[in-house]
């Protein structure tokens, strides 16, 4: 099993490292540190990669206020997600933030998607519940593209512990942060369990067992033969693991896998109802196995503009147990996962190593329940 990374182990001497070591090993001012840490951008590239292999080597994480005082600890941990943009700026009021009122017709968003990040929401609020819990303050990094890591080095400097949702930041920069306080990963099935190569705690759900379970039911169950799958992110391991659900499921039933055609939803409501209206104009499937609710929410704007009626046209199921599921119409068949407990369970293990740092590595994966709702309903409910 790897060894799970050393707190404090440095290239300086056996002590902690200071923006003044990084200096003079980048032959660097400290004001020029602090603007490749804080603005990269703005920085020459030559001098920025120097002053970024000098952090790297030494294993240097900004301060936040000394480090709480040269040693005394924070009572805070960071929840690092991705960045979503709230609105669009063409969606943006006029003049917002100036008072007013505007009338809209809303009918030209009937189909609009809704908030890309519940998933997210679900988990923080998790998170802030255990945190609060347990004497800790939560805070919460997004960011995207070369600030990305800016911030998470930031925050890492803040905080006692750091959770962190898998392919969110490089897992170089895991490594990196993982050498001076505790890191957890959340939703990267694709690494946790036996021997963890990055040494890293890790808290997941069982994505593939229950994709198995809902598309035996598609399958065996209503003994559908013409399947899509709306699927995710290429480099999502939550939608790596729910396909390998789905593929088990086709092989238990003896379907040919190559018979499944996918289209990319990406996990996001527009996307996947972009995908499924080329879809649509190609051919009529009897189901869409999506990979997230979102997706499959999608999958109905699309089929609603057609004409298709769910689920006496076309069957759709989702992943995840959004409450938006239970109001669609009809209501959503989906996979649940504990996100909410993902939060919580992600907090624990960052105080449990705060607790014991020389522990083994944790992995923790936590169980989902299959919903059959109308969209595509148990086998013995009348059509």
């Amino acid at each position: 099993m790897a060894r799970h990374p050393s707190r404090g182990e440095t290239a300086v001497e056996g002590r902690t490292p200071t923006v003044y070591d990084v200096a003079d090993r980048a032959s660097v001012s400290i004001a020029t540190v602090s603007r490749v840490l804080r603005t990269p951008e703005a920085v020459r590239e030559a001098t920025r990669e120097r002053v970024l292999a000098a952090v790297r080597d030494l294993g240097y994480v900004p301060s936040g206020n000394a480090r709480a005082l040269a040693g005394r600890k924070t009572g805070v941990i960071g929840l690092c997600f991705p960045d979503h943009d709230a609105l669009e700026e063409e969606d943006r009021p006029a003049g917002a933030g100036a008072g007013g009122v505007r009338v809209v017709d809303d009918r030209r968003r009937g189909a609009a998607p809704s908030s890309p990040n519940l998933y997210f929401d679900e988990v923080l609020r998790g998170a802030e519940a255990e945190a609060w819990r347990r004497g800790f303050a939560l805070m919460v990094a997004a960011g995207r593209g070369p600030a990305r890591d800016v911030v998470v080095n930031d925050v890492a400097g803040r905080c006692d512990g750091l959770a962190v949702l898998a392919r969110t930041v490089s897992d170089e920069l895991l490594t990196h942060v993982a050498r001076r306080l505790p890191v957890v990963l959340l939703a990267d099935a694709a690494r946790a369990g036996g021997d963890l190569p990055d040494g890293l705690d890790h808290v997941s759900v069982d994505n593939a067992a229950g994709m198995q379970a809902l598309v035996a039911h598609v399958v065996s169950g209503l003994g559908v033969r013409d399947v899509v799958y709306v699927a995710g992110p290429a480099d999502s391991p939550d939608d790596a693991e729910r396909q390998r659900g789905l593929l088990a499921a086709l092989d238990a039933a003896g379907l040919d896998r190559a018979a499944v055609e996918h289209v990319r939803g990406d996990f996001r409501r527009d996307a996947a109802d972009v995908a499924v209206t080329g879809l649509l104009g190609r051919r009529v499937p009897r189901a869409l196995v999506c990979a997230n609710d979102q997706s499959a929410l999608g999958a109905m704007d699309a089929l609603r503009r057609r004409g298709l009626r769910v689920p006496d046209d076309v069957y759709v199921t989702g992943f995840d147990g959004l409450d938006v599921g239970r109001f669609t119409q009809p209501p959503l068949t989906t996979v649940a996962q504990p996100m909410a407990e993902l939060g919580r369970a992600a907090v624990r293990a960052v105080v449990a190593r705060l607790t014991d740092p020389a522990a083994a590595p944790l992995s923790a994966r936590l169980p989902v329940e299959v919903l059959l709702r109308e969209s595509c309903p148990p086998v013995d409910t009348p059509m």
